[in-house]
């Protein structure tokens, strides 16, 4: 009982880690180093959201887990759940408007909140 007692102790912390990028809203672009020009600067919500970048080559594992197929891919979560995805597609270029796509997703997140 005292082992199965520290075992969950010693895993806990890492498994609530292993999606903290996930929590309240936060920005999400997963990336490679050959489409390293195509991706879009997350600056514009660094302030009041988190922003978190990953690259296939690092984070393997949370390509597969949130079953990114293309490069770059830009995911809106809100508390733990995807809530909006752009991908680059075959093309392997986010929409000109992407920034403005996650803004109006955000906007609908808050929105929802006073309803």
């Amino acid at each position: 009982m005292k082992k199965c007692i520290y075992i969950i102790l010693i895993c806990f912390p890492y498994i609530l880690y292993g999606q903290s990028y996930k929590q309240q809203i936060s920005i999400v672009q997963y990336s490679a180093s050959f489409v390293k020009e195509k991706e879009i600067s997350l600056k514009v919500f660094e302030k009041k959201h988190s922003v978190y970048q990953f690259y296939m080559d690092k984070d393997a594992e949370k390509f597969k887990k949130d079953k990114i197929k293309y490069v770059p891919t830009l995911v809106l979560y809100h508390n733990g759940e995807e809530y909006y995805r752009v991908d680059g597609g075959i093309k392997l270029d986010l929409p000109e408007n992407t920034i403005q796509l996650i803004q109006d997703k955000i906007e609908e997140i808050i929105e929802s909140k006073f309803e």
